[in-house]
Order: C-alpha cells, then structure tokens, then sequence
C-alpha cells in the first residue's frame, strides 16, 4: 500500500490529540489529509413519528453550530501545518452514520483512528464498523501513548490464514518493507504449520518476493486468550505496530461472545493496522 490520502473521524467533543496524530502521519508520508466531523443527531423522545419538542430543536441546532465551529478550528491546525487537507463535517443519525463513513473512507489509503476516538463509545462504534465493513480499505488504530507511524522499526503480522489476514498482509505490504524485523506470529501452530507448500510457508514466500525476510514464531496459547498471546508476544520482542485482519467470524459472534479484533481494538498498547 503506497499512502497519499490518510482518513480521521473527529467527534465535536474530542481534543486535538487525534487530528495532531493524523497531521504527523500525513507528513511522515507526505499524504493527503481528509478529515470528516461527525455529530450524531438525538433521537425525540418517542421517535420521528411523533411532534418533536422545541428542547430537541435547540439541541439539534446546537450540536450543528458547534460542528461547524469544530470544522473551523480544524481547518486551521491542519493550515498552520502546511499540509493538502479537505475538512468536511457531517450531522447524521446514529443509524446513517456507519455507512456515511464508510463511503467516505473508500477514497483514502488508511483511516486513523486515535485514541480520542476510542473513549468515546457513541461515535467509535460507527467509525470502526463503517471504516472496516463499507469501505474495503485498512484502518490504524493508534492507542493511548503510541507513536503514529507507518514506518514501525518491529512490526508483527498476526497469522491465521484466512482471508482477512491474506489482505492486511497485502495492504500492509509497504508498511512491513521499511521494517528493521518482521515477524509472522502463528497461534498454536505445531512443526507442520510452515512445511513447504503450506498456505503458512506461502506467507513468508510471498513476502520474501516483496523483500520482506520474516521470522516465523509458532505460539502456544496455554490456557491464554489468542489476543493475550498477540499481545505479549509482540511485548517480547518489542513490536512497535501489529498487522492482523479484522473479524475472521461474524460481527455477532464476536458481540456475543468477544473475539480477537475487539480485544485488541481496545487492549493493545501499540497501533494496529487492520483490514477486513
């Protein structure tokens, strides 16, 4: 993946955190920033179908000045950085929103998203599903304290061998060249998983056509969760960024019962680039 547009979703209640995150990738890759500011309507009371009170009105009417104020304040960092940026804001119903930012999302080559995202649970849902289910492109999600970078020094590709692990590794391609050590972390493999003509040996043959010398590390879970064993492998060998696809079982299953994307979505302490 070559980066030359880069996506972030901003609410109107963030700090700059996320914005500042998303201007230093784009100057690291001398990127495109398109920024859009999404403020989620009220629903009345008693829904659409029924005469909506002033009060919601003066709500409504507020949270849309306030986007638009939002908008202005962003278009101004994005200036002062010298960067090509297109800021553009959206105020939309809760349930209009997942798809709005999907689309929007289709024409970047990553979508950001940071950690003020993540504490804000009304707007991370719609972002992380529109940005993972509507738009076919790969998202960063960058935690807390992590460097904002697709340049990783240690980069560790979760390896599963579904298809949504065959394209992160593909999109992540780029990503994983400029790396001094790549790792290819196999879950509870046994001494077969990487044999010759294994669909686990073709991931390490087709990285090592893009230049790509990876080391192959067979994980034993011992009782574990899959996303604990990521997590502190990628500890142990002091990974700065985590490659791995995006809900390998349905979204409901992993609602239901957790799963492996959600966890690390919420756990990891280092960026995580992820594709569906």
């Amino acid at each position: 993946m070559s980066c030359r547009s880069v996506f972030s979703v901003i609410g109107i209640d963030q700090c700059d955190r996320d914005i500042l995150n998303a201007i230093h990738l784009c100057k690291e890759q001398d990127a495109h920033l398109s920024v859009l500011i999404v403020s989620l309507a009220p629903t009345p009371i008693g829904g659409y179908g029924v005469v909506v009170s002033g009060a919601w009105l003066l709500e409504r009417e507020a949270d849309i000045a306030a986007m638009k104020k939002r908008e202005k304040q962003i278009m101004s960092l994005v200036q002062t950085a010298g960067l090509k940026a297109d800021v553009d804001s959206y105020y939309c119903e809760r349930e209009w929103a997942e798809e709005i930012i999907g689309q929007r999302a289709r024409f970047s080559d990553v979508t950001i998203i940071g950690p003020d995202l993540l504490h804000q649970p009304a707007l991370k849902t719609p972002a992380l599903s529109g940005a993972l289910f509507y738009s076919g492109r790969p998202i960063l999600v960058v935690p807390t304290g992590a460097r904002t970078t697709l340049r990783p020094h240690n980069v560790m590709l979760a390896w599963d061998g579904r298809i949504e692990a065959v394209r992160a590794a593909r999109e992540a391609v780029n990503v994983m060249a400029t790396a001094v050590d790549a790792h290819v972390a196999i879950v509870d493999g046994d001494s077969n998983d990487v044999s010759d003509g294994s669909p686990r040996a073709n991931i390490a043959a087709y990285l090592a056509r893009h230049g790509i010398k990876v080391k192959i590390d067979r994980l034993r879970t011992c009782g574990m969760s899959v996303a604990d064993v990521l997590k502190q492998h990628a500890s142990e060998i002091s990974a700065d960024m985590i490659v791995m696809g995006a809900y390998g079982h349905s979204r409901l299953r992993e609602r239901l019962f957790g799963g492996v994307t959600r966890t690390m979505i919420e756990t990891s302490p280092i960026p995580v680039f992820m594709m569906r």
